[in-house]
């Protein structure tokens, strides 16, 4: 039998709701039950309980002390399981998030590899184009693109995102290929609906010039964006990794190049929660995409 500590048999107590009841499911005699808790309020030299013959009610001091007490010994409980994992293979779940472009091209392939180097590992992955909340929702890391907001979230870069505007060569046959941002305005223009402006894609606007993008297909995935661009509905702003087989095949070709700068578009970071410890299986993960997002970070293709 392990041995409990007051602060477990309080709460146990509190639970049950009399002293014989937390007896019976902490295997101690009744006695021995109401000894440690008056030990309890001996040391903190305050009354937690008020007991009768009828009924047990807390003190206030008693109602503090459990409200806290109970959220500590959860953490505790959660830490002491963590540092056991730690202890011998990786093995638990990790729960992942990332948008649907990314997680398809890069993220589910390396879960898979990640999983049959540790099979007791379990992921449960959330592809979405919406930002979750982390801590509300209960995810250990979240692989993200773009520019991050200030959050209190703590993230790891692991490669630059750069950005390209591209079009199909038979959309530039038809409509001409744009010979500055500017001219993008006289284009359809395939883009995320928060994306209006051609200062949204990256591009320095001048002030005098249009700075708006024609109007064209707007959509929150980057896969459906993809799909209308290469099928020539007109010109997008899409993510390299996303593309890269497109330019290399010629189904897509890369415009402007010399106006984008080489950090449009951001970067793609590994996000976690802020907390005071995180378990080796999840801190291991992550080195595990970092390794794999280096690699492709230093093969990117320049822009032609």
């Amino acid at each position: 039998m392990t041995q409990k500590t007051e602060m477990e048999i309080l709460l146990t107590v509190v639970d049950q709701g009399s002293f014989s009841a937390a007896a019976r499911v902490l295997g101690y005699t009744p006695s021995a039950v109401g000894k440690r808790v008056h030990h309890l309020e001996e040391r903190l030299r305050v009354p937690l309980l008020i007991r009768s013959t009828r009924r047990m009610t807390l003190t206030e001091a008693g109602q503090r002390y459990v409200e806290e007490t109970r959220e500590l010994l959860a953490r505790l409980t959660k830490l002491e399981a963590d540092i056991a994992d730690d202890a011998d293979s990786l093995r638990g779940p990790i729960r992942v998030t990332c948008s649907a472009a990314l997680g398809r091209i890069h993220v589910v392939p390396q879960l898979v590899l990640f999983m049959e180097r540790h099979p007791e590992i379990e992921i449960d992955l959330a592809l979405s184009d919406k930002l979750v909340d982390l801590v509300g929702e209960g995810f250990d890391l979240a692989i993200r693109s773009g520019t991050l907001p200030d959050s209190s979230l703590i993230s790891r870069k692991l490669m630059t995102n750069r950005r390209l505007p591209c079009a199909a060569p038979g959309y530039l046959d038809q409509h001409g290929v744009p010979q500055q941002p500017e001219s993008l305005a006289a284009h359809r223009c395939l883009r995320l609906p928060r994306e209006r402006l051609v200062s949204d894609w990256g591009f320095r606007w001048r002030p005098g010039s249009p700075d708006r993008l024609g109007a064209g297909f707007s959509c929150n995935s980057l896969d459906a964006l993809h799909a209308a661009c290469c099928g020539g509905q007109g010109i997008a702003w899409l993510p390299e990794f996303l593309i890269r087989e497109d330019l290399r095949a010629g189904r897509l070709l890369p415009l402007l190049a010399d106006c984008v700068p080489p950090d449009a578009g951001g970067a793609i970071y590994v996000l976690r929660p802020e907390a005071a410890f995180q378990p080796r299986r999840v801190r291991a993960l992550a080195d595990f995409l970092a390794g794999h997002f280096a690699a492709v970070g230093s093969s990117n293709l320049k822009a032609r």
